[in-house]
């Protein structure tokens, strides 16, 4: 192969980068639209099969512990091949899912179909986490791993509309339908746009392309090993790894139980109809989308790429937001809304960053399988969200439901203090031998 000028390898570089985010953005919105669209119709949905809240927690967890599953073997999976189109096939699967989903008619069949979803979903995560630790640098990567982890909030944001609007007018088996054919087109469209990691694409790394020191560091500390092996001593040997993934139990319960509960929350306790309730859960969404952003930009920026501080940061701003949604005034709509936004700003920001500090403190060969590994965690959180929670709605009431989340939050803080530390004390050790 010819050697490619300076020249030339620049502008592929900046050729490739922003396309390859928009793809990835694109494609990963889509995953959402297949995720939640069930959340979105549950009202209706529980009253067309007379679910109780036990059948909607069960369908809620069985779906997230396949999920978290399949994450951790996509990631290790993924590692060791790099298929282009894998996360396409994956999002074409979830869209066929969710058209399938329309026509169930019983509960075990949801189940089933619901629990299947989730195997495909895990499809979607670890193919960007390793692009994303690839295409872009240690002293950037915060602002660019916000950008796609807006697709979390964009498809989030735009399916309780989609989901609301459809349900309205055709009921909720519509309300599945069009967001799993626009899946399954998008699917076949995002197997045509993935690249491979810069090095499979002819280019240097992107440490060397933009002499990122801490980058070029992390790659010196990520020479060519076995898979197992990579696993053994970055993952399973790396207590940062486990703390993190400690936390991230926690975010995604207090994540999930207000994206999943929120709708009926409102619905139950505030009297707001559906499309309104899907309305303010948006702003959950929206608040996120700004959240991870300025937590990325703040990262990189203002902490110099330590990533400790401003989750620290974040989480101290979400033990307010969850305890103000709690004791907001009954009945005032507007306020509700704003706490809504609040909390997603400040939940969406540690649930970015943790992922991306887990990344960045393991061999980069393994970014996929670390994400994985952690979204095993993630998703645990996500499961308790579901059939476990509805047992303490159930039994306490909302009540129970907000003080279980506001406990949760203070662990978080609690539980990130020796990360914090950790950053400071790398901080220094560098500064020293500068």
């Amino acid at each position: 192969m010819q050697e490619l000028s300076a020249t030339a390898i620049s502008q592929r570089y900046r050729r490739l980068r922003p396309r390859l985010l928009l793809s990835m953005v694109v494609g990963y919105a889509a995953f959402y639209l297949t995720r939640k669209s069930v959340n979105y119709v549950l009202p209706a949905l529980q009253l067309d099969l007379s679910l109780s809240k036990s059948d909607i927690g069960l369908l809620g967890s069985l779906f997230y512990l396949s999920y978290g599953l399949s994450k951790f073997a996509a990631g290790l999976w993924h590692d060791s091949h790099g298929s282009r189109v894998f996360m396409g096939i994956g999002l074409f699967a979830t869209g066929l899912l969710n058209v399938l989903f329309a026509f169930g008619d019983s509960l075990p069949t949801l189940l089933f179909i619901w629990t299947l979803n989730g195997f495909f979903q895990g499809w979607g995560w670890p193919p960007c986490a390793r692009l994303l630790t690839h295409w872009y640098s240690r002293n950037e990567r915060g602002f660019w791993w916000g950008c796609w982890n807006t697709s979390i909030n964009i498809g989030g944001a735009i399916i309780p509309l989609i989901c609301a609007f459809a349900a309205h007018w055709w009921g909720w088996q519509a309300a599945m339908l069009t967001p799993g054919i626009i899946s399954m087109a998008l699917g076949v469209w995002l197997t045509m746009q993935l690249w491979g990691t810069p090095q499979e694409e002819g280019l240097p790394s992107v440490g060397e392309w933009r002499q990122d020191p801490l980058e070029l560091r992390q790659e010196q500390q990520s020479p060519p090993m076995g898979l197992w092996q990579m696993l053994r001593t970055t993952m399973l040997q790396n207590p940062m790894i486990w703390l993190l993934g400690v936390s991230y139990v926690l975010v995604y319960l207090i994540r999930i139980a207000l994206n999943d509960w929120g709708n009926i929350w409102l619905a139950e306790n505030h009297g707001v109809n559906l499309l309104s309730a899907n309305a303010t859960v948006m702003l959950f969404e929206v608040g996120g989308l700004l959240g991870a952003l300025f937590a990325g930009w703040g990262s990189d920026v203002m902490f110099s790429g330590q990533r400790a501080p401003m989750i620290l940061l974040f989480t101290l701003g979400l033990m307010v937001s969850v305890a103000a949604l709690w004791l907001a005034p009954v009945h005032h709509y507007a306020l509700l809304a704003m706490c809504f936004f609040t909390v997603g700003f400040f939940v969406f920001g540690p649930q970015m960053l943790i992922g991306l500090a887990a990344v960045e403190c393991g061999h980069k060969g393994a970014a996929g399988s670390i994400t994985g590994f952690l979204g095993l965690f993630a998703y645990l959180g996500a499961a308790l969200a579901g059939w476990p929670l509805s047992q303490v709605i159930e039994r306490y009431g909302w009540s129970g439901m907000f003080t279980l989340l506001s406990v949760a939050a203070v662990l978080m803080g609690l539980l990130l203090m020796p990360l914090l530390m950790a950053g400071i004390t790398a901080s220094n050790t560098q500064r020293i031998k500068t």
